[in-house]
């Protein structure tokens, strides 16, 4: 699947909300442009994707049944 196909799928089940899948479309995006960036850029753009995952934190705990 690519990051093409991930936005279509967030969108089709009304998953933009869902702050981990839109972590993961990130993650997908930074893979498909890989090769045309710096190493600097894609450690520095891995590090916040990173930073933003951790921000996260266990804010699901007691909600498992309804978002995941």
């Amino acid at each position: 699947m690519d990051s093409t196909q991930l936005a279509q799928y967030l969108e089709v089940t009304d998953s933009i909300s869902k702050p981990w899948l839109l972590v993961q479309l990130r993650l997908k995006k930074l893979q498909e442009r890989r090769e045309s960036i710096s190493e600097d850029v894609y450690a520095e753009e891995l590090e916040d994707i990173h930073q933003d995952l951790m921000n996260l934190g266990e804010w699901w705990l007691g909600m498992e049944d309804q978002v995941f």
